[in-house]
């Protein structure tokens, strides 16, 4: 990997992070594109990409995070009722990932994000007790639960969320606002996971990728997703969801051709 392929792969990260079109996809059919292998190291990597864009959210949302951190003990709550799928469905569905991992099926996950997309722009779900403690749970751990499919490469994490929480009557603003504030401790708790795999490694070998990469990977990321993330934000807060529907379903076919086996 060349500091030009870092930079390449630092904007990618950047300009699809925040949109709900799976970064962890084009970051994937880049590498390939680039003559990229997964060599040792590229976890690294990736979460060096990740890592800017992280920053990038939560420099964006400080004042809405230090409010929930003061004062707003509902949304912090509802925010950890939303994480706790997690954590079984990310050893439950290890085979799974393992498998839908492979190149050839990228296409696949790629128009199951579409799928996802379009049901969350059409579907509507009669919304009963509105308001109510009850209802925001069950609607915080459904939002959870639909976002353990952002395991299998491919499905965006952003379009299950924001979906799901469409498709229970939420508007548009709520729902993306919460998929961006669940985005940060799903992101960092995986990082985190990522970061204990390499460091407990028994057989760490020599690093592959330069570290100069992973710092210039980290700050273009960085600087381009301070940008992306307004843009993102208010293009999401209009409740358009086809656009990104299309987009994964067109991508999604040709990797399937490109990609796939036959």
């Amino acid at each position: 990997m060349t500091l030009l392929h870092a930079f390449i792969l630092g904007l990618i990260q950047a300009l699809t992070e925040f949109f709900p079109v799976s970064s962890s996809a084009h970051l994937k059919i880049m590498k390939l594109f680039l003559g990229i292998e997964d060599v040792q190291g590229s976890v690294l990597f990736d979460l060096s990409c990740h890592l800017g864009t992280l920053i990038a959210v939560l420099y964006f949302l400080k004042k809405e995070i230090a409010t929930i951190l003061s004062r707003d003990h509902k949304k912090m709550f509802l925010l950890f009722i939303a994480l706790i799928p997690l954590v079984p469905a990310y050893f439950l569905l290890k085979p799974l990932r393992e498998f839908a991992s492979k190149t050839e099926y990228l296409g696949y996950c790629l128009l199951g994000t579409a799928l996802i997309l379009f049901l969350g722009h059409y579907l509507r779900l009669p919304r009963k007790n509105q308001g109510t403690s009850k209802r925001d749970l069950k609607d915080a751990l459904c939002i959870g639960a639909m976002q353990t499919a952002a395991l299998i490469p491919g499905i965006s994490r952003s379009a299950s969320t924001i979906a799901c929480a469409s498709v229970l009557g939420w508007q548009a603003n709520d729902a993306v606002r919460f998929s961006f504030l669940l985005s940060i401790p799903t992101i960092l708790g995986g990082n985190m996971l990522e970061i204990a795999k390499i460091a407990f490694s028994k057989e760490p070998g020599q690093i592959a990728i330069p570290m100069q990469g992973c710092l210039i990977a980290f700050i273009t990321s960085l600087i381009v997703g301070l940008i992306m993330v307004g843009v993102a934000m208010k293009i999401l807060e209009k409740g358009n969801l086809r656009p990104f529907a299309f987009y994964c379903a067109a991508l999604g076919t040709f990797a399937l051709f490109y990609f796939g086996r036959g």
